[in-house]
């Protein structure tokens, strides 16, 4: 009985304790395999994996607080002296300490007998109180009897009374336990979303631009196109990111209008930010396209310098931020009528993580996309494009759009670098 009590007072103080709920921080992901690829989950599975951990945490606190509930209500229930096994316990008490006065009461009768005996002066005497002492004896021997099986039944009632409550909080424990366990498998899909969710830099999705002049003047147009190129190991839905600017103020980006084309027709790009189009679903590895572009200067234009910006944003099955490198070109603006010679294509360059630091942010870049890009531009290897070295882009975090400081454009001298980031949210896989 002592040990059973025991575990019941230990198991009634454990009540009065919070559960301890773990939880851990994001790790970050790290590019894939194909043959590893092929056996993770995609990013759509881990979202629902995610959504329905959260689901089941939501539902294990929620049982968790019934069950807290529904203990308290129990236990109090239990400790009310009118609940029937409460008053066993009582009552078996009050039995087996009657039982227990009992043999006292004849215990003492036996003790006054044999006194009795030894007092006795004749065989008469002796004969009657050696009667009387087995008379005492015999209800002695009843007394201790009862208060045995009085004692038993106390003993039976009072376990059946802690069985209840040990059953209660063991019922309870599992309903915590649940919670916790439903808390950690919460953190550990939230992980594995969070892992999936990191962009991915793979220097084999290249955006390059052709026949992008390194000078061009005021009053003319320039037709040039930019390639898209699908180098990596991945099927890809890519969103080519573009952006052109004069290295000069907002209100003199008007001198310079690029527009691109697609299937449809001719569609103007946002001067001031940068902007997704062209977009290619179902991109294959080795596939590339073309997508025609037309820059028109005003013949007001100033002498000025440019620059334009090309890089690929993606998504896959298992990533919804693949990054390709971000590709500079710069470019002249010479004055209505001047002479540009052999002024040859724009070179590329890259956009180190150095020269892009956090701008502030600005209205999103409006994003026009077409289910293809230039539908006479024909399917081929990604490994056929030139122009430009596939270097990788730094770290950059994950959000959904590439933004501009100070209206776009951060000039350092005769020597410009525009610096900006390049930034891309999660989106669903298409």
């Amino acid at each position: 009985m002592n040990l059973r009590r025991t575990l019941a007072t230990a198991a009634v103080a454990a009540v009065t304790a919070p559960a301890v709920l773990l939880s851990a921080g994001a790790a970050s992901a790290a590019p894939k395999t194909p043959a590893q690829t092929q056996q993770k989950p995609t990013y759509a599975e881990l979202k629902k994996a995610a959504d329905d951990a959260k689901k089941a945490y939501e539902d294990a606190v929620a049982a968790e607080q019934a069950g807290r509930e529904k203990i308290d209500a129990t236990m109090a229930a239990l400790d009310k002296d009118s609940h029937p096994l409460k008053a066993a316990v009582l009552a078996a008490d009050r039995a087996a300490k009657a039982a227990a006065a009992d043999k006292t009461a004849a215990d003492k009768a036996v003790t006054d007998a044999r006194a009795a005996l030894d007092g006795a002066a004749d065989e008469a005497g002796k004969a009657k109180a050696q009667e009387a002492l087995d008379a005492a004896e015999a209800r002695a021997r009843t007394a201790a009897e009862a208060e045995t099986n009085a004692d038993a039944e106390r003993r039976t009632a009072q376990d059946a009374w802690d069985d209840a409550r040990v059953a209660a909080l063991r019922e309870w424990n599992k309903v915590r336990n649940a919670s916790a366990d439903a808390r950690k498998a919460k953190d550990a899909a939230d992980r594995a979303l969070a892992a999936a969710t990191d962009c991915v830099r793979v220097p084999g999705l290249t955006v390059l631009a052709n026949r992008l002049p390194s000078k061009a003047v005021a009053g003319t147009t320039v037709d040039f196109s930019f390639t898209v190129a699908n180098a990596t190991d991945r099927t890809l839905n890519v969103d080519p990111l573009v952006f052109f600017r004069l290295n000069s103020t907002d209100q003199e980006q008007h001198f310079m209008k690029v527009r691109w084309a697609d299937g449809s027709g001719w569609h103007d790009l946002d001067p001031n930010s940068p902007s997704h189009l062209a977009g290619v679903k179902d991109m294959e590895p080795g596939a590339r396209t073309d997508v025609k572009m037309r820059m028109t200067l005003e013949a007001a234009a100033p002498a000025i310098d440019g620059f334009a910006l090309f890089a690929g944003d993606a998504s896959d099955a298992y990533n919804p931020c693949v990054l390709g490198p971000m590709k500079r070109y710069d470019f002249t603006v010479l004055p209505a009528g001047s002479k540009p010679g052999t002024a040859g294509e724009a070179k590329p360059g890259k956009v180190e993580d150095k020269d892009r630091p956090k701008p502030k942010p600005k209205a999103a870049a409006q994003a026009a996309s077409a289910t293809s890009a230039d539908p006479t531009s024909a399917a081929q290897p990604a490994s056929a494009v030139t122009g430009g070295s596939l270097a990788t882009t730094g770290a950059a975090p994950a959000a959904p759009r590439l933004a501009l400081a100070g209206g776009g454009a951060v000039l350092l001298g005769t020597g410009a670098v525009f610096a900006v980031r390049r930034r891309r949210g999660v989106r669903g896989t298409h």
